[in-house]
């Protein structure tokens, strides 16, 4: 019996050792709360810190990553790149996957409680730049995603080179409106046939004349047999005939993880070559 209760109590001497010690110990993956005054919500996202974080006085530029359609916060690091901080840590960059719902990033037209543009744009990072040793300007600033979140990369950067130097997208859906019927857009849009100008100005091919001179690094990549690989080519193209400098990438993939978990090695090292330019 004393045996017993010796063993017990060492056994929670060493949780409260380890808690302790847990305490003071910079957390490298973290989930984060953070409040949306435009939404009145609470939004989860997920902070990666590279490991000379811990033992530094080192501020660090920052890449938000967007998750697609149906995910969340969660889905980068927990099923499109579980190695993303090895990648923080290689780059010495801090990640941040921001919780998108559904929204496409957009401020919706039609409804008042998405205001995602909003939020990651402005809120998310001022809260990312006020909590964490980050170099807090444009310069120093990316953002790209994949599916819906390669628009909502491009359409973001494209909105806010105020904020972002440099924005990506991975198979993104660069121009929602072959697509009226599909991932609940028009319920953020309206229907395609009653709200046409919405849907004309909330896609991403459109917004290419707000593009200035040398205000943007912009990086796109799409596999040969995605089903949006179309709508990358025509904004491909257009960028072409507008002189817009950008780096395009295509390749033998589709629309799966399996290419984004390929397709972000080549945009985080785009991300930090600019960084370091």
């Amino acid at each position: 019996m004393k045996k017993q209760l010796f063993l017990v109590l060492t056994f929670c001497c060493f949780l409260i050792t380890t808690s302790s010690s847990a305490k003071n110990k910079t957390v490298l993956v973290d989930t984060i709360t953070v409040k949306s005054t435009s939404m009145q919500a609470l939004v989860k996202n997920v902070v990666i810190l590279p490991d000379s974080y811990k033992n530094s006085e080192t501020h660090y530029p920052v890449v938000y990553l967007l998750h697609g359609y149906g995910g969340s916060y969660e889905t980068w690091i927990g099923h499109t790149k579980p190695t993303l901080q090895q990648e923080a840590s290689k780059l010495n960059v801090i990640i941040v996957c921001p919780d998108g719902k559904n929204s496409w990033y957009w401020d919706s037209p039609e409804n008042s409680k998405s205001k995602f543009e909003t939020y990651i744009s402005n809120e998310l990072i001022d809260y990312i730049d006020t909590n964490y040793r980050t170099k807090a300007n444009h310069k120093n600033r990316a953002i790209t995603g994949f599916s819906m979140g390669g628009h909502g990369g491009l359409w973001l950067g494209i909105n806010h080179p105020e904020v972002f130097g440099a924005c990506g997208s991975m198979s993104g859906g660069v121009d929602i409106r072959p697509f009226p019927n599909n991932w609940d857009m028009k319920d953020l849009l309206g229907d395609y046939d009653k709200n046409p100008d919405n849907w004309n100005e909330y896609t991403v091919i459109n917004q290419l004349h707000k593009i200035k001179p040398n205000s943007l690094s912009i990086i796109i990549d799409c596999g040969f047999d995605d089903f949006f690989y179309e709508v990358n080519e025509e904004l491909h193209k257009k960028l072409l005939y507008n002189n817009i400098p950008h780096e395009y990438i295509t390749r033998p993939g589709a629309h799966t993880h399996e290419y984004w978990n390929s397709a972000i090695d080549y945009q985080l090292l785009y991300f930090h070559k600019f960084f370091n330019n």
